[in-house]
């Protein structure tokens, strides 16, 4: 009885897939980390045909519930990896905090993307913001601090009042105070236990934006369009995309800075880049995230392909065609704050009344659990023009409780 040859594309291509070619078996995509953008693509790739297997130490993850195969150890455990690499054809990571030196182990057995240098450089911020500058890319007035010494000499640099960032660990706001003298800025580094820090100058800010591209191993680069985003408390709340929600210069300077900084890295799969729009109409860069990102779920219902679709081609060596978006969107990210009401009973959020609204799209990522703060899920919004997508995004946001935007 002879093999046959796999039916998936990449199967004989640039995934790497090796022996796999010859399976009747179809390939398994692996993916570090089991949270809810593991999730996504998870179902992206089984949506084309592929296996997956997740690694995540947590027995309830989001991605490993819904994964062919999920190895439940810690993402350094030799065993776990080992194990990893040897059902997956190819790897990628759904978050920056996987260990880099676990994905440079995986790298010497699959093909992983991206890069565990690229993943490096976004998890330290010191490093991200040297990148920026190397590629080119302005990012606000920053000064490194890993002693009292480098403090002191920042206190020089009229970076006050400013924003001291843990240089490792932080996202949606955590690791992060707003210092606005000498005084605050000292008790504050002593607050974070003195570790690795960056203080960058707060700027006259405007709004924000994002840029989401995916770029594969043989430097062929497609974007989305440049999403325009509302955090709250570090937290992004609400994204917007549609035609004339940014000026085109702009969104042309974004997606040029976004594709340097990928380029600069030799970047492959989805990449994330995150800008500050100041009062004065320029814009600096703000962080880099190596991953699909919470401003593109939008394009899970808004475009003829979704960020995940993107992660899945990059991941197999598949051609990459620019996505197409056919509808005006705005997303609303769902909080765990909703699941509560104003006496912090827990409550069910009312799903019936807004998907009885025109154009939405809910999508929960099988938490069992409702914290507040905690990312829960997201609803899309979509319809025929803006005015018609933002009334019922309105609408929505007022039934869940969420601040109007």
């Amino acid at each position: 009885m002879t093999n046959s040859v796999s039916f998936l594309p990449g199967a004989s291509g640039t995934s790497g897939a090796g022996s796999f070619a010859s399976s009747s078996e179809p390939l398994t995509l692996g993916v570090m980390g089991g949270g809810q953008l593991g999730r996504m693509f998870v179902h992206a790739a089984q949506t084309m045909g592929y296996f997956t297997a997740v690694l995540d130490p947590d027995a309830q993850s989001p991605a490993g519930r819904v994964s062919h195969k999920h190895i439940q150890t810690d993402y350094t455990d030799p065993s776990g990896l080992k194990e990893l690499a040897a059902c997956s054809a190819a790897i990628t990571t759904e978050f920056e905090n996987v260990p880099a030196p676990a994905l440079r182990e995986l790298a010497k057995l699959r093909p992983v993307s991206p890069g565990a240098d690229a993943v490096a450089i976004a998890q330290e911020r010191a490093a991200e913001k040297a990148h920026f500058v190397k590629c080119g890319v302005p990012c606000a007035p920053y000064a490194v601090i890993e002693s009292a010494v480098q403090l002191e000499d920042a206190l020089s640099k009229d970076l006050l009042p400013g924003i001291l960032k843990t240089a490792r660990m932080g996202y949606d706001g955590k690791g992060q105070v707003r210092v606005k003298d000498a005084a605050a800025l000292h008790a504050a580094w002593q607050d974070l236990k003195q570790v690795p820090c960056v203080l960058e100058k707060m700027l006259p800010l405007s709004f924000e934006c994002s840029v989401i591209l995916a770029r594969g191993r043989d430097g062929q680069m497609v974007n989305f369009p440049v999403q325009r985003n509302l955090h709250r408390e570090g937290i992004l709340a609400v994204t917007e995309v549609y035609e004339g929600h940014l000026p085109a210069a702009l969104q042309e300077q974004a997606v040029a800075a976004a594709r340097s900084i990928a380029e600069g890295v030799n970047y492959a799969g989805v990449l994330c880049v995150e800008f500050f729009v100041l009062k004065d109409g320029s814009m600096v860069v703000n962080e880099m995230a190596p991953r699909p990102h919470n401003s593109g779920h939008y394009t899970l219902d808004a475009c003829d392909q979704s960020q995940f679709d993107l992660q899945v081609r990059t991941l197999a060596g598949l051609p990459l065609t620019q996505p197409r978006q056919h509808s005006p969107a705005i997303m609303l990210n769902l909080l765990g704050d909703i699941w509560f009401d104003g006496n912090s009973a827990m409550r069910l959020p009312d799903w019936s009344a807004v998907l009885a609204l025109p154009g939405t799209h809910l999508h929960l990522y099988g938490k069992t659990e409702a914290r507040r703060a905690r990312k829960m899920g997201h609803l899309n919004v979509t319809g025929a023009s803006v005015k018609e997508v933002r009334d019922v995004a309105l609408k929505a946001a007022a039934i869940l409780g969420i601040e109007a935007f």
